[in-house]
């Protein structure tokens, strides 16, 4: 009854064969590279780039990308190999089962169940603001007591599209796949024309000064500040390079999502190659395209005088292209479609590798027999998030996606380095080199980036896993199915090179 109890590989993997709980595997390498960057691709290069300019880091908004990305990347690699080598759905949670223990995989998994329900509710909040401007743009608006949940009664549009993209996950993942390569075909279209175009329009002025000079930040104080200025009595300046490292853990956000490449593994037909391949080169792709716009938007205006809450189509407004602007918004609706759709698709598979372990009642991770879809854990996910982005404005809890992910890179990268020592014999399609010090270097950067975030993040992070602490000795310790003597397959023998 030990809480530390591991699940081994082996028996990970041969639990992907029970009939009751086999998942169809129809995904290849483009279409996990298509997953990942229709999940990143989304709030992060539509919205967050003007807030991090314009209060934290100017110009070097684009340096900040790229130090987000490093943390990204350096726990994307440890993913890879984990993913790899246990091709099982449920990311970090199977990953922290078999590297740590139960214990550590239920909290991890805890922690993905509110990260991607609140993401995916905010971001659906976020689409129904986008559709309001695109039909205020043809003339129609809606009433405010059904579009707006702050303001009215209930967000509709939030709730229909929630529940449209829970139907296509039920349906099939493939079918799934299709309709987000066309969604994300789209979006990248939208990004690449707000960079050629953009060009045209980029003033060098505004890049001076690049890293403006650092100053004392404003208004923070009591729950509001950050974790570092909590213990260390000094907050992050504005600007300059703590101002750089701010905005980074700020536009860590728009990274948020690429993990949920690693909960598709089960349904992928080659995972041992696709998945490695659909992590870092969705990575590697969305951080070209951050780079880019951001070097552009703030080329085009003053960073001063971005707009925070929509700076690329306000920027060609501004430069007097009203219509650019109407295109960008089509392209920002179409993108936060994907980006709903797949945060759904990572909570179901999350969800159901913990019902599968019996953390959680088993019969809602039953497969469909048709579609071969966790389709009864779809519809629950599906319509938590329609109830909450129906009825909440989620602006506060929208942080808690943050701190959730990089805590989930964290016992990832730990994971993956305990793994290596503890099971040298197992096949790694996929091997870091270095993983000591890739590891190590992924903790101290999600570690970094956690202390820039707000005291009350950190808070309500920590009710959060209290109530993951007590469902877990109430329900999860004993009818875990290694509770009930389901044991393991003993290890393979190593191999002899």
């Amino acid at each position: 009854m030990s809480v530390m109890r591991t699940k081994s590989v082996e028996q990970a993997i041969q639990e992907t064969e029970e009939p009751e709980h086999q998942l169809k595997k129809n995904l290849s390498g483009l279409d996990l590279t298509v997953f990942g960057v229709g999940v990143i691709i989304g709030t992060g290069i539509f919205v967050l780039t003007g807030e991090a300019a314009q209060e934290s880091a100017g110009p070097a908004v684009a340096i900040s990308f790229v130090l987000a990305a490093i943390a990204c990347g350096l726990a994307g690699l440890c993913y890879a190999e984990f993913a790899s080598t246990v091709p099982v759905a449920g990311s970090a949670y199977t990953f922290s089962y078999a590297g740590i223990g139960e214990l550590v995989a239920w909290i991890i998994g805890w922690d993905l169940i509110l990260e991607l329900l609140i993401g995916a509710a905010t971001v659906s909040v976020g689409w129904s603001q986008y559709l309001g401007v695109l039909l205020d743009t043809l003339g129609i608006s809606l009433p405010t007591a059904i579009s707006n949940a702050e303001d009215g009664v209930f967000n509709l549009p939030a709730a229909l599209i929630v529940l449209a993209l829970t139907a296509v996950l039920v349906t099939g993942v493939r079918i799934s796949s299709r309709l987000n390569a066309v969604i994300v075909a789209i979006k990248l279209l939208v990004v690449l024309f707000v960079i050629v175009a953009g060009l045209f329009f980029v003033k060098a002025s505004n890049y001076t000064p690049f890293i403006p000079p650092s100053k004392p930040s404003e208004g923070e104080s009591g729950l509001s500040q950050t974790l570092i200025q909590a213990v260390f009595g000094s907050g992050p300046a504005a600007f300059g390079v703590s101002g750089i490292l701010a905005a980074a853990a700020l536009v860590f956000f728009a990274y948020i999502g690429f993990d949920v490449v690693a909960t598709a593994a089960e349904e992928t037909k080659k995972p041992q190659r696709d998945v490695p391949r659909g992590i870092l080169g969705s990575l590697v792709l969305c951080t070209i395209l951050y780079v880019a716009v951001a070097l552009v938007v703030v080329g085009m205006q003053k960073y001063s005088e971005l707009d925070p809450e929509a700076p690329l189509a306000t920027a060609f407004r501004d430069v007097g292209h009203p219509l650019f602007a109407d295109f960008i918004t089509v392209g920002a609706l179409a993108g936060l479609t994907s980006v709903i759709m797949v945060l759904m698709l990572g909570q179901s598979r999350v969800a159901f590798a913990m019902a599968r372990d019996h953390l959680l009642p088993p019969a809602i991770g039953k497969v469909h027999p048709k579609f071969g879809t966790p389709y009864r854990i779809t519809i629950i996910v599906g319509v938590i998030v329609a109830v909450l982005a129906g009825l909440l404005p989620l602006s506060a809890l929208a942080e808690m996606v943050n701190i959730g992910t990089l805590f989930a890179f964290v016992l990832v990268s730990i994971s993956t380095l305990i793994l290596r020592r503890s099971r040298p014999d197992l096949d790694r399609a996929f091997r870091v080199r270095g993983l000591p010090v890739v590891a190590t270097l992924a903790v101290v950067a999600c570690v970094v980036l956690m202390l820039f975030l707000e005291v009350a993040t950190w808070l309500r992070f920590l009710v959060w896993m209290a109530v993951g602490f007590a469902i877990y000795f109430g329900y999860g310790r004993t009818h875990s199915r290694l509770a009930h003597g389901e044991t393991e397959p003993s290890p393979a023998p190593a191999r002899v090179d």
